[in-house]
């Protein structure tokens, strides 16, 4: 059992935890709590870590003892105080893990790589992705993936300035969606967008010129939805190169969604479109 927070181990799980330069450097990100560390994939787990009080329940330590035996990982047990220090959490729940992440790049999303597979094993050729411009809100980030995971899109790609994706707080929001979204990092937004349309997918942004509600469109197509900044919203550079304008009708005196909202509205009406097709 590690009992000091000047193990190395431990000074590195905090420094996952509290730094994207060390994530990014290794790769690697942390996530907490038994769904969390279940579901991560056998293959990408690294290291798995129990406080002291969470071992002592044998079906909890079992369960967790026989993911890290399949991925073939290391498995140590923490002090309490130790795994508090580690946690980034008020109230840990006990249990936490290194994850690899998986690392893809836009160009390779864009291209389709979960686009030729549904989750159900059939067949699906339409692909619709999520690009996200300068997203600040790890909440929104996070409730975006898990939605994303629910509504059946192929991926999503943000650009640096955007929230980073591995940090706690999103990875806590998708609840285990960070698995299995697929997600790009893109420098440049405006030459991912051209390659998009340069395939035939129609990128569409809600904006205020949007003539049509966005129930009103037709996405049974390659689609591309584009969210925007929560307090500017799009830049001018990149809504001007979208094929579609779309709004989101509102009433009373509110001006626009949340950013999550706005994505779960457009990412489900797609889904519902697609649907009712097939």
């Amino acid at each position: 059992m590690i009992t000091s927070t000047a193990n190395p181990r431990v000074k590195n799980l905090i420094q996952l935890q509290k730094k994207g330069k060390v994530r990014k450097e290794q790769q690697c990100f942390v996530v907490e709590g038994i769904k969390m560390v279940l579901e991560a994939p056998p293959e990408r787990l690294r290291a798995v870590y129990m406080s002291e009080s969470f071992a002592k329940d044998e079906k909890q330590r079992e369960a967790v003892a026989d993911k890290a035996k399949t991925a073939g990982c290391f498995l140590e047990v923490l002090s309490d105080k130790v795994f508090k220090e580690a946690s980034d959490t008020m109230t840990p729940q006990g249990v936490m893990a290194v994850v690899s992440m998986d690392s893809l790049s836009w160009e390779t999303l864009a291209a389709g790589r979960t686009a030729g597979e549904a989750s159900d094993g059939e067949h699906r050729e339409r692909k619709l992705f999520l690009v996200l411009e300068s997203l600040q809100d790890p909440g929104n980030l996070g409730t975006i993936l898990r939605t994303g995971e629910g509504a059946g899109i192929d991926g999503v790609i943000l650009n640096r300035t955007s929230v980073d994706p591995y940090m706690p707080k999103v990875i806590r929001s998708t609840m285990g969606s960070i698995y299995r979204v697929p997600i790009a990092v893109a420098e440049d937004l405006e030459t991912v967008i051209s390659c998009l349309k340069s395939s035939g997918v129609r990128v569409f942004a809600a904006h205020l010129k949007g003539k049509k509600s966005y129930y009103e469109q037709d996405y049974r197509k390659d689609t591309c939805f584009m969210i925007g900044n929560e307090a500017n919203g799009l830049s001018d550079a990149l809504a001007e190169m979208a094929t579609d304008y779309i709004r989101i009708p509102m009433s009373g005196q509110v001006e626009s969604l949340n950013a999550g909202v706005a994505a779960a509205l457009l990412m489900y009406e797609a889904k519902r479109q697609r649907m009712t097709v097939d």
